[in-house]
């Protein structure tokens, strides 16, 4: 069997598209890995898949008038967040406005592709995702941008972090939380548009915030969870990757099949073992008190 593995890797890396596909999905696993974990903490899931859906319409416009996908979904996104920032300063209370937004932008989604006469594979492409159509030029743009948004969230970390634990405390001591909300809202809108090619627009969810919420009940210190969260978003991009060369099915399906039976195990895991902490912790005290009275 190992060296049927073996001879399969060999032969799946001496596809050009396959290499480009591990290119791009592990520049994507890591920016998602990192910038998911902070959308979890400020509870802004939401906002990525709001993102997605309004990074839908720039590139539904994009397809209409003939540019590349990939920057009608970035232009999308990179509004939408600004929009987004500036209607709503507090992260925890910015549900409405991103409905509002969002409503909108599905809007202008729905008449840019009821205008496309073309083939629809464009269209299911954003929608579902296609990281195995990748090229060279998309592989360095995603390279980029990688080097762009990590770079911002290793500037902004400590004080993105602080903000995102305790928003008023923040705020009494006078931190830029406009800034910080606007920075942070930009920074997930470009890893978006860019984890779009990997999962799509409707399974976003699968590295921007299923990882970072399995990395959450493993570890509370932030730096182990975000190690975690990346490390099981590039196991999911591999993995996929690795299975649909061998299988008929789509990419999308694997990642997010794995990332949601690991999300599935650590959950019953965890469930399991606190009764007995709390069992064991209940007990303490009574042998205690028995041992004093002996």
């Amino acid at each position: 069997m190992s060296g049927g593995l073996i001879e399969t890797l060999q032969q799946m890396f001496s596809y050009q598209f396959m290499q480009h596909a591990f290119e791009a999905g592990t520049l994507i696993a890591l920016v998602a890995g990192v910038t998911g974990y902070f959308v979890v903490l400020r509870r802004s899931a939401f906002t990525a898949h709001a993102f997605s859906e309004i990074g839908f319409a720039g590139a539904s416009g994009a397809v209409l008038v003939g540019i590349p996908p990939i920057g009608g979904l970035v232009l999308g996104s990179v509004l939408g967040g600004l929009a987004i920032a500036a209607l709503g300063r507090r992260a925890a209370n910015r549900d409405t406005q991103i409905g509002i937004v969002l409503a909108f932008a599905l809007g202008l989604g729905l008449l840019f592709i009821s205008n496309y006469k073309a083939y629809a594979t464009t269209a299911y492409s954003i929608l579902f995702g296609e990281i195995l159509g990748v090229s060279v030029q998309d592989v360095l743009l995603t390279l980029a941008a990688s080097i762009f948004i990590l770079g911002a969230m290793g500037f902004m970390y400590r004080p993105l972090l602080f903000a995102s634990l305790d928003e008023d405390v923040a705020e009494a001591k006078g931190m830029p939380m406009l800034f910080l909300g606007t920075a942070f809202m930009l920074v997930v809108a470009v890893s978006v548009s860019f984890a779009v090619q990997v999962t799509g627009v409707l399974l976003i969810f699968s590295l921007m915030v299923t990882p970072a919420a399995t990395s959450q009940y493993l570890s509370r210190r932030p730096q182990v969870a975000i190690i975690i969260s990346t490390a099981i978003a590039l196991s999911a991009v591999w993995v996929g990757l690795t299975i649909a060369f061998v299988t008929p099915y789509p990419v999308s399906f694997f990642i997010t099949a794995f990332v949601f039976g690991l999300y599935l195990i650590v959950r019953i895991s965890r469930s399991l073992i606190k009764p007995r902490k709390l069992k064991a912790s209940e007990e303490q005290p009574i042998l205690v008190s028995q041992s004093q009275v002996g």
